[in-house]
This record gives structure tokens, sequence and C-alpha cells, in this order.
């Protein structure tokens, strides 16, 4: 019988999204409901929050002041000591899940799984490999945890339910101290967040400048979307490096994706594969962004943009 530690994500007053895609996940494990642990200070909004999602049959919430930003260093102990009492420790694959459950997986002294994208088993998973080019299978054996993350894009987040019981849990796996919280600089503002948005507006070379940037935001404000970049954008420093999808970016999987000025590298594209509907405008009509658009328009976008917001009115 399958036991599963769900970790959520959470900026500290809310939780992310990515937290139902693995209860999905989690559901697809084993028949009963999984165990979600929420680690933070002062999360009690949180771990409730997490308590009224499908498939969590109770929130562990670990409340320490060492815990009060993401630091894998941190957490990762305190999940690993809890880790033991469980067949499978699931994670967003998200900057949070990728950070951590490496730390995690080897203080378990175990490998782990990246980017499950389906279950075919109790211990055997489907996962991208090349880019996402490729498809493999990979088992785990049965005398070691399942330590995996878990790719947003192929699960669909559970919904809501009755609120089961949040407990607290301590730790008594020692904080490192080699580790300190300094700043976080974002250049993503209030706009949702990149991986789990329903719309994404994004930008490429073709976009010019960090000013013209400008032009994206204020139609991402319009429409309530994220946005994101191409490589080629954040190599020229119009963007800062979090907004960037592709292969060395973001996976993601928006239910529309507007690319403008963005021609299409095969990197690119790795990211945007699991787009419900992706829209295309770009002066090159050549650009091979167009093959795998779903409506492509052979355009100036400084022309389209505000003739997309006029229409909105």
């Amino acid at each position: 019988m399958s036991k599963v530690l769900v970790i959520a994500e959470h900026n500290g007053n809310h939780l992310n999204p990515s937290t139902a895609r693995c209860l999905s996940c989690a559901a697809q494990l084993q028949a009963g409901p999984a165990d979600v642990l929420v680690l933070g200070h002062g999360a009690e909004a949180v771990a409730r929050e997490a308590a009224e999602v499908a498939g969590a049959g109770r929130v562990l919430l670990a409340d320490q002041p060492a815990f009060a930003q993401p630091l894998a260093a941190m957490l990762a102990p305190a999940v690993a000591e809890l880790a033991r009492g469980y067949t499978h420790v699931l994670a967003p694959s998200t900057t949070f899940g990728k950070d951590l459950l490496p730390r995690v997986a080897a203080l378990l002294g175990v490998p782990q799984v990246s980017e499950v994208m389906s279950v075919e088993g109790p211990r055997k998973f489907r996962r991208p490999t090349y880019a996402g080019n490729a498809i493999i299978t990979v088992e785990v054996p049965d005398d070691l945890p399942v330590v995996a993350t878990v790719r947003n894009a192929s699960f669909k987040a559970a919904g809501k339910a009755a609120a089961v019981p949040v407990e607290a849990w301590t730790p008594t796996a020692t904080a490192p101290t080699h580790t300190r919280y300094v700043e976080l600089r974002s250049g993503g503002g209030d706009r949702p967040d990149l991986q789990t948005a329903r719309a994404v507006i994004s930008g490429g070379r073709g976009v010019g400048s960090a000013e013209n940037f400008a032009v994206l935001y204020r139609l991402a404000d319009r429409l309530g979307a994220a946005v994101g970049a191409s490589r080629a954008a954040v190599d020229a420093g119009f963007v800062p490096n979090e907004l960037q999808v592709g292969q060395t970016g973001k996976i993601i999987a928006p239910e529309v994706y507007f690319a403008f000025g963005i021609s299409g590298a095969i990197q690119h594209l790795t990211g945007i594969k699991d787009a419900g509907t992706i829209v295309a405008v770009n002066k090159d009509g050549d650009a091979p962004i167009f093959e795998v658009a779903d409506i492509g328009l052979v355009g100036d976008l400084f022309q389209v943009i505000p003739e997309i917001e006029r229409r909105l009115g």
C-alpha cells in the first residue's frame, strides 16, 4: 500500500496551484488520500488552504522561523526526516521542487525521479528526456522510497473538497547554519505565476528592448495573464531570467500562449508543447513558430497589440 507525502509550495500567504497538481498525481498512486506537508513560519492560512484541496487526507504544519523562506538547505533535513515514514515523496517540478527534492533524495540516499508526466504503476513513471523529444519509462526498486518531482503541465489541478484536519508537526532534525536568507529580487510583479497561469503573454528578440516590453506587460494586465520570454530576450537583457520559457527556462502549459516576436527555436518550443492554444505574431512569415502555432499572424507586434487592446474595449 502506497503512502504519499506531498510537499506544499507557497509564498507564505497562499498555496501555489502546483500543489493541487501534485495531489492529482498522488491520487493515481494510492487508493486513499495523501498527506500534505506545509513548511513555513506564520503559514496557518496556507495550511487551511491546503486542507481544502481534494486528495489531501491531512495537513502537517511545520511552523518554525527557520522555514520563513523556502531555502532548500533549511527545509530538506525536515522533509527527509518525515519522508522516512512514506513510500512516496512528491513536490512540484518548479524552481521550488527542483531545488528541494534533490537534497531530500541525497539525504535519504536514493535516486530522484524528475518531471513525472504520467503514472504507469506505483513505482513506474514516464518522464521526458532530450528536451522533451523522447519519453522514457523509469522504475524505482521496491526497497527504495520514491522521491519525485511532478510536471505541472501533465496533471490537472485537484479541485476543492471538505477541509481535512491540520496538525502541528515539529521536526527534530537540526537546521544547518551555513545558509542564510539575504534577499529576493523579482521582476515578475503581481501578475500570475508563470508556471501555473491560464494565459501567458511572451516576447522574444523581436520586441526590441526592455522598454518595449511595457507593451506586453500592459496587455498581460488587461488579460490577467503572466508574462514570459524567450531565451534570446533574456540574454539581451530585456527581462529577468525568471521569465524565461523553454528548455533552460520554465516548462508551462497555459490554456493560451501568445508569442510576440518569437522565432520559435526548438529550445523554446520545448517549454510550450503542452499549451492549449498557441497564438503567434511575427513579421517573418517563415519563422518556425508558425509551424506549431494554432493561430498565426504575420505582422508587426507593435501594430497588432494596440489593435487587440482596442477590440478588448
